[in-house]
């Protein structure tokens, strides 16, 4: 296989670098006859969407050729490394395809009968059983459980949580005896405490978090995606439920506070990670939408990058541009540390080692 070249300022390092790619793997190291397909711009570990619906559309589940789409349309902007927060199909199939991002699966969502979307999740009818169904879920995926952990019940016109603090102590427990994480999402309050007593790995949109639970979440590691481009339908979620006006009033409110609470979550010290929640109500391919939406809340440029790109790498388990890593990487003409919009025009695109954009 022909060996390629890039040279480029890595980051975050921010040094001038070569880079040699060969078998899918980059090298440090001189490679003979290598192809220069970078020369002078900025390189980064490839992007990645930490929150992420491969498989959803706007009318719920979609076929594989359909979810492929999708990924490519992340993959076109830059997207190489998805973290699948649930879906209704099983997307693995996709995995075997080099020509699209890497995916992270989390099976499908666990809920309550008539308190989550229809059609996307498993819906327990004795939430007693919810430790047994995360160890399934947990055996399907790969190494994340995705729980819906607050949803509107119709019977009190609010969000409310779905699991007793016992199922969900027993259910986390659960699923790191199998090797998982857990992840939950949560719009409001309520659900917050018992999952975060729990020792839930991380916790989805967050939007009820006070500063009490902010600083737990700092103490533990638990790690926060915000998705604030889906928090910007709020206020469209709370006109469509006219019929629940607490439930209106609520989500009005947590979408007011919302910016506050991610940058108070940002200054405590929690880790906060990129994700987009696209599928469904959201388009795909909108990562650097939501990376500015980080700079805005607080974060600095380089922050929001990392976000998105190194930190969060290593927060699954994946490497960054290192010497034997996976050369999933791309390549910008100008510095995005100084102007985040430069990550809307991607130079060269690398995946597996080879050349995708």
């Amino acid at each position: 296989m022909t060996a390629l070249h890039l040279r480029g300022i890595l980051l975050p390092e921010g040094r001038s670098r070569d880079l040699w790619v060969r078998d899918g793997l980059i090298s440090t190291e001189p490679l003979e006859d290598a192809v220069t397909v970078f020369d002078g711009g900025y390189v980064l570990p490839g992007p990645v969407d930490a929150h992420c619906h491969v498989g959803i559309g706007p009318r719920g589940p979609v076929d594989l050729d359909e979810a492929a789409g999708q990924a490519e349309t992340d993959r076109a902007a830059g997207t190489l490394l998805i973290r699948d927060c649930g879906a209704p199909v099983d997307t693995s199939p996709l995995q075997a395809r080099a020509d699209l991002p890497r995916i992270i699966r989390a099976g499908r969502h666990l809920a309550r009968p008539k308190r989550y979307i229809p059609g996307l999740a498993e819906e327990l009818e004795d939430p007693e059983v919810l430790p047994e169904a995360v160890a399934e879920q947990a055996a399907r995926g790969d190494g994340w459980v995705k729980l819906v952990g607050d949803w509107i019940d119709r019977s009190a016109g609010d969000l409310a949580p779905l699991w007793s603090d016992e199922a969900l102590t027993k259910a986390v427990e659960a699923a790191h005896r199998h090797g998982a994480r857990v992840t939950a999402h949560v719009f409001g309050e309520r659900a917050l405490g018992g999952l975060l007593d729990a020792g839930i790995d991380c916790i989805e949109h967050g939007t009820g978090l006070d500063d009490t639970m902010i600083e737990q979440m700092a103490r533990q590691g638990t790690a926060l995606v915000p998705t604030l481009i889906n928090i910007e339908n709020f206020p469209s979620f709370a006109s469509a439920a006219v019929k629940y006006p607490d439930y209106a009033s609520h989500m009005h409110r947590l979408h007011r506070d919302s910016d506050r609470t991610v940058r108070r979550a940002i200054e405590a010290g929690v880790p906060v990670y990129a994700g987009t929640d696209a599928g469904g109500g959201i388009e795909h391919g909108r990562l650097v939408d939501e990376i500015v939406a980080l700079h805005r809340v607080g974060m600095s440029r380089e922050q929001a990058l990392g976000a998105a790109t190194w930190s969060a790498r290593r927060w699954l388990g994946f490497a960054g541009l290192e010497h034997g890593a996976a050369a999933d990487l791309v390549c910008y003409a100008t510095d995005p540390r100084v102007d985040l919009d430069a990550l809307r025009f991607p130079e060269r695109i690398l995946l597996r080692g080879d050349v995708v954009g």
